[in-house]
């Protein structure tokens, strides 16, 4: 773990972190727009779509903090196999739970009429389990949500220790972080309504969102030797 974090319950602020992803926007909404081109055309590349979107946010971070960046920094491969192996990791999961769907059809195989006909057990195992299988899915995406900065911002390539320091940072905030994605990904769909093409002018908002909403954890936990020994030293 990186000893330069402490791990702790984040005081998620939902309204500010949509306010300043317009603020960036409005502020510098070429750079962003240029930026998440070209996060979505290194996205097209094999497993490099959760690498793309986590140089994006470093991309966002330094165009915040006013560093110029260049859009052909995302196209960076340094974190590859962290993001590598988490896509792997996501891939394995779904396919787990995909396994009672196949049981479920042999089951119903099995059991069909003469007319081919499913049988009710079919139904009845079926429909309980997609609403767990949701479940279970956005726990995981909600307790997870802070591996992409851990990755990206603080260089953890553990995948393991990301999950166990996201899921302290998400404890009491899953339905905060649930009811902000959810309200950011509506706002960055608006563009939709344009034919389409506004999705391109809205979707960075999202990211830019999100952005917000990582830097701010980081720095919650971020441990500050310096200021830590400027504080014993007062005592």
């Amino acid at each position: 773990m990186n000893v330069n974090l402490i791990p702790k319950p984040i005081n998620f602020k939902f309204g500010e972190y949509i306010n300043k992803g317009f603020e960036l926007m409005k502020k510098d909404f070429g750079s962003v727009f240029v930026g998440f081109l070209v996060t979505f055309l290194m996205s097209i590349i094999p497993f490099c779509g959760l690498l793309a979107m986590g140089n994006y946010y470093k991309y966002l971070r330094k165009l915040n903090k006013n560093q110029n960046p260049s859009a052909g920094e995302i196209f960076d491969f340094k974190d590859f196999m962290p993001y590598f192996i988490l896509q792997l990791i996501i891939i394995g999961g779904i396919f787990v739970l995909y396994i009672p769907f196949f049981i479920f059809a042999g089951i119903a195989g099995a059991t069909a009429d003469a007319n081919g006909e499913a049988s009710p057990i079919f139904g009845i195992l079926m429909f309980p389990y997609m609403f767990v299988m949701i479940f279970v899915i956005y726990y995981f995406l909600l307790k997870g949500f802070y591996i992409s900065p851990l990755i990206s911002y603080k260089g953890i390539t553990d995948i393991k220790t990301a999950w166990n320091i996201s899921k302290v940072m998400t404890k009491g905030n899953l339905l905060n972080i649930f009811l902000f994605s959810l309200v950011a990904s509506l706002l960055s769909q608006i563009g939709i309504l344009a034919c389409g093409i506004g999705i391109f002018v809205t979707m960075p908002f999202m990211y830019a969102a999100n952005y917000f909403a990582y830097e701010d954890a980081i720095q919650q936990i971020e441990y500050d030797e310096i200021t830590e020994i400027g504080i014993q030293e007062k005592y």
